[in-house]
């Protein structure tokens, strides 16, 4: 949120609760900030859910491993299968 108010000093925040002061009245102001901060605090958790999500996804489990393991065995047995049958035609070629 830093980088957020890098544009604005002093004098144009005063200048902004000014006019949020005579839009809004003082009785609305505590409301509306409670408002903003629920709105905020909701857009930092769903972030935080969707962040989390995304880490567990990434993780596998040994049962996940083993059979990514088992695939690439059997990859690399055809590939040699396939260059042991082609190694002798591409000599002739």
């Amino acid at each position: 949120m830093n980088g957020l108010f890098i544009f604005i000093s002093g004098p144009e925040i005063i200048v902004i609760l000014l006019i949020v002061v005579m839009v809004f009245g003082t009785d609305k102001i505590p409301e509306l900030a409670r408002g903003l901060g629920k709105g905020i605090r909701q857009v930092k958790d769903a972030t935080n859910d969707i962040k989390q999500e995304i880490n567990n996804s990434g993780k596998t489990t040994s049962a996940d491993s083993n059979i990514a393991k088992d695939i690439q065995q059997g990859v690399t047995d055809i590939k040699e299968n396939i260059d042991e049958v082609t190694g002798p035609i591409k000599r002739n070629m």
